[in-house]
């Protein structure tokens, strides 16, 4: 056979397809990957089953609840009864985030942290509130400025008094704050701060001196006050009942014997607020 056309015929003929490739659904591989995704399916089954028969078996009832803190106003006993509906529930299945909101439910309870500890016991610690101020009568607030207790058996004498309207006892509290530093670098104490319906501000001494700051321009009343008022009234605290700085360019006097305030400005003719 000729040489040059036995090339030329080879160069033509179509090259055999590869076994398991080409456009159709090749049974062989599809028989060898249904065995292996069949070995993995069976492979998770039996994790999942041994995993499902562990936690069963560490799930023992809760056996002993331990806590830590300082417990000067929440009883052991407290956390026992909010914590008993929850360690029903078993070791591993009572859930810790429930029983965290249980707790820090309770009042004077400020955060409270729970973790488990093998094999069957759940462990507490408490951190309480600090009283920071009275909220008018017998309410509470913590260092942020929160309402925690609204009627308290017991208030301590030295918090200061605050007050206002419903749903501003951060607002007020806040205002304390700045103003409360500003007084204590000028040698005074605020002993109670208020705020009324209408937004004026109004606050008590230790010395027993009230100061009316009003509604408009506070801080800058309670410079005057610190600056020139404080110097003026310092040598007569205990004649003087009230000083309002609701002027525009001074203050005003009430003494305790006398029914008449010595005024040293003209108070705004649009300043209403009390």
């Amino acid at each position: 056979m000729n040489l040059t056309r036995l090339i030329r015929r080879n160069r033509f003929k179509p090259k055999p397809t590869p076994q398991g490739q080409g456009g159709g659904w090749q049974w062989p591989v599809f028989f060898a990957q249904w065995r292996s995704y069949a070995r993995r399916g069976a492979l998770s089954l039996s994790s999942l089953a041994l995993l499902a028969t562990l936690m069963w078996g560490l799930d023992r009832p809760v056996r002993v609840v331990s806590m830590d803190g300082s417990f000067q106003r929440v009883s052991p006993a407290e956390i026992e009864t909010a914590i008993a509906p929850f360690a029903r529930e078993g070791f591993m299945s009572a859930n810790l985030d429930d029983i965290q909101r249980a707790v820090e439910a309770l009042p004077w309870v400020d955060h409270a942290r729970i973790a488990r500890r093998w094999p069957n016991s759940l462990h507490v610690t408490v951190t309480e509130q600090t009283a920071a101020a009275r909220w008018r009568e017998s309410g509470l607030l913590n260092t942020r400025g929160e309402l925690f207790v609204r009627e308290a058996t017991h208030v301590p004498a030295e918090l200061p008094r605050l007050s206002g309207p419903d749903g501003s006892e951060s607002q007020v509290a806040q205002r304390y704050l700045s103003l409360q530093g500003r007084m204590l670098e000028a040698g005074m104490r605020i002993a109670a701060l208020r705020l009324d319906e209408r937004g004026a501000w109004e606050m008590d001494l230790d010395s027993g001196v009230t100061v009316r700051l009003g509604r408009r321009d506070v801080e800058e009343r309670l410079d005057r006050f610190i600056k020139t008022t404080s110097q003026v009234i310092v040598h007569h605290l205990s004649e003087i009942n009230y000083v309002d700085m609701r002027y525009s360019n001074g203050f005003a006097i009430g003494w305790r014997n006398q029914g008449t305030p010595a005024s040293t400005a003209q108070k705004r003719a649009n300043d209403a607020d009390a």
